[in-house]
């Protein structure tokens, strides 16, 4: 079977040979007679998994022993919410950048729980460009200051991180995490949604430093308190299992790549390729400043919207996948995770080429 390139902005591709793997011992773990899908999360085997997907993760990224590693239930869309559950430890107020549609659903959840402060906000500028850093009106006594490094609806991505001081710098790491190296130090709260660059949606990731924990609300449901977990070894209730298997066999795989250092110079690259395409002519566009474009989601619009379920159409059929733009949006986004390989970029740049020749 021909396997199509995938732009899907999530659940997103996946590592082929990851795949290959979990459809290899999908019957039969380790000559163990059952399915990682079918053991209890009590189990020996298991833990000895989690264990070592936890020990992966902090290899990639470099994470001090101070912090802990968390895989948790839900997607970052629950974390809007439990993060200031956790980290507002009774200050009742936390400071927030607004830069396109995810951070504005944080904000949105963030209020329910205490002050909500927009210290910085890209909507003037329908969320093209970020605000100049010298212009944010941060609190110095807030509980957290709050950002997405990356908007993968917009496109928009910091290529800097916030120097906060003392106030914890949180993170929606989502659709960048592992996609090239960060300093996981300059941060105190980083969480992402497995469904990108990790593995299958269902799963998180929650990486927080441990001085922080243990003034949650007190009417934080208890799957929800940050100590809990990190006590319990993200065990104190039924895991995703299955999700938590493959981001191991995900985080084997981007070792023997070389890690978020290879994969920096990859997905550069594939970026750069497709931004190229885009701005070669008149028929493609994208309206993110230059300096603010993401490398793992390129939205682009093409020059008339009666075009959009061509283009869409003619792309399936060549086998590139999702390319359709948000739903809220319209046009175009191809998503350029590290499982999308170079091949793919290059496959949709000649497309494209070809359908601006036919109907530009």
């Amino acid at each position: 079977m021909t396997r199509a390139y995938n732009f899907c902005a999530g659940p997103a591709a996946m590592p082929e040979p990851v795949l290959a793997r979990a459809q290899q011992e999908l019957m039969n773990w380790g000559k163990s007679g059952a399915s990682i899908m079918e053991m209890s999360h009590r189990s020996a085997t298991f833990q000895d998994i989690a264990r070592h997907a936890e020990r992966g993760l902090r290899d990639l990224m470099h994470i001090p022993d101070d912090y802990a590693v968390l895989f948790l239930q839900g997607g970052a869309s629950t974390q809007f919410a439990v993060i200031p559950m956790n980290l507002l430890r009774g200050r009742g107020t936390a400071d927030y950048v607004r830069t396109g549609i995810w951070s504005d659903k944080a904000i949105e959840q963030a209020g329910k729980y205490g002050k909500v402060r927009v210290v910085a906000d890209s909507s003037a500028g329908n969320h093209t460009s970020i605000p100049e850093f010298s212009t944010w009106d941060l609190d110095p006594n807030a509980a957290y200051v709050h950002y997405t490094p990356n908007e993968t609806v917009g496109g928009l991505e910091f290529d800097w991180i916030p120097d906060t001081g003392d106030v914890p710098l949180v993170a929606d790491m989502s659709s960048t995490i592992l996609s090239r190296p960060f300093d996981v130090t300059k941060f105190a709260l980083i969480y992402a949604g497995a469904q990108k660059n990790i593995g299958p949606s269902g799963i998180t990731v929650v990486i927080v430093r441990r001085d922080l924990l243990g003034e949650a609300m007190p009417e934080t449901p208890i799957p929800f308190n940050y100590a809990v977990q990190d006590k319990d070894a993200s065990l104190y209730n039924t895991p995703p299992t299955f999700a938590w298997y493959l981001a191991d066999l995900v985080f084997d795989w981007l070792k023997a790549q070389g890690g978020p250092e290879a994969m920096a110079v990859v997905n550069q690259r594939k970026a750069q390729k497709l931004y190229d395409a885009i701005d070669a002519g008149d028929f493609y566009r994208n309206k993110v400043s230059p300096e603010c474009r993401s490398w793992m989601n390129v939205p682009f619009q093409l020059p008339d919207k009666s075009l959009d379920p061509v283009f869409l159409s003619e792309a399936e059929k060549v086998g590139l996948l999702n390319l359709n733009g948000f739903r809220t949006v319209g046009g175009m986004r191809a998503s350029l995770y590290n499982a999308v390989p170079e091949a793919g970029v290059d496959r949709l740049v000649q497309f494209m080429n070809e359908f601006e020749s036919r109907y530009g």
